[in-house]
Formats: structure tokens, C-alpha cells, sequence
């Protein structure tokens, strides 16, 4: 696998997946979804990091280590995420009242925000990020179909994005002041 060899990642994922993806189950208290992203992500540090081991054990030692700092690493992300929701809703939220929002209503307010900001867009932007966002089309085919270059339209979604995250931010500022 240092070198690089597909059957020996193959050879490996055969050997080690279930019994990482078990361990992580056990780790993350038998939340399925939390342990077969951080296994994923385990096997991502794996072929960035991989070393090689003269026993097993420390092998098995190493990767458990890898999918720890796995789920860790995720579970930060996710408190971020959440924390970034509880700003975001809880401005608006507070104002007219005192409980906390729950996660389907924030999710709710932060869509509703999403919708307000993509419908100030322009035509041309709105359907980009239409047929990237919610039809699922790749950047290839909107290429394609936009007689564009791939790059030309990776950049046209950056510039959508960060147009999107400036008007959203500013939405927020807004009702923090009223």
C-alpha cells in the first residue's frame, strides 16, 4: 500500500473494514451512520498516512487510533454545524422567545433564509445552482449543456456560494438588530 498498490488496498479493506467498522459502532455507541462515516474517513488517513508495521497489533493499535480521531473529528464538525444553526436561528428565535430551537425548526428557518437569498439571485446564477444543488447534475454536464468550461463553471458556483453566504450573513445581522 505504500507504493501505491490497488490490490493491496483492496487486500486490506477486505481484512480490516468490518472489524474497524464494528469497533467504531461500539465507539460511537451504536449510532450506525456516525460509525460508517468515521470508517470511511479512517480508511481516507489510512492511504494518506500508512506506514509499514513489522506486527499486526500494532497495526490494529494504528488504526484504531486513525478511527478515533475519526469520529472525534467528525463529531466537532457536526457540534460546529449545529452551534453555527443555534447563531444563525437563534437571533430571530430569541427575540420572540426563550426556548432554544429544535434542529428540524432551525434546518427549517435556514432553508426558508437559502430560499429568500436564491430567489434575489439572478436568472443565470439561480439555475446554476439549481441544476447543481437540487437536480444533482456534475459540473461536467452543466458544462456540457452552458457550452462553458469545467473551470468556467466551478468558478461561476464559487462566486454564487460566496454570494449566498454574504447575503445570508447579512440577513442575519439584520435580524439580530430588529
Amino acid at each position: 500500500m505504500t507504493k501505491g498498490d490497488e490490490n493491496a488496498y483492496r487486500t486490506f479493506h477486505a481484512a480490516y473494514f468490518q472489524r474497524l467498522y464494528r469497533y467504531l459502532l461500539v465507539v460511537a455507541a451504536g449510532d450506525e451512520e456516525a460509525a460508517r462515516e468515521a470508517v470511511q474517513s479512517t480508511f481516507l488517513r489510512v492511504v494518506r498516512y500508512i506506514k509499514p508495521f513489522d506486527e499486526e497489533p500494532r497495526l490494529w493499535t494504528w488504526l484504531t487510533v486513525l478511527a478515533r480521531t475519526a469520529l472525534a473529528d467528525q463529531r466537532r464538525k457536526r457540534n460546529r454545524y449545529r452551534s453555527f444553526l443555534d447563531r444563525f436561528i437563534g437571533h430571530a428565535q430569541a427575540e420572540s422567545s426563550s426556548a432554544p430551537a429544535k434542529d428540524g425548526e432551525a434546518d427549517t428557518e435556514l432553508l426558508r433564509a437559502l430560499e429568500a437569498c436564491l430567489h434575489r439571485l439572478p436568472a443565470d446564477e439561480r439555475e446554476l445552482v439549481q441544476r447543481k444543488y437540487f437536480v444533482g447534475e456534475s459540473v461536467r454536464a452543466i458544462a456540457a449543456a452552458l457550452q462553458l468550461s469545467e473551470k468556467a463553471v466551478e468558478s461561476r458556483l464559487t462566486r454564487v456560494r460566496q454570494k449566498l453566504k454574504t447575503d445570508m450573513l447579512s440577513g442575519l445581522k439584520h435580524e439580530a438588530t430588529d
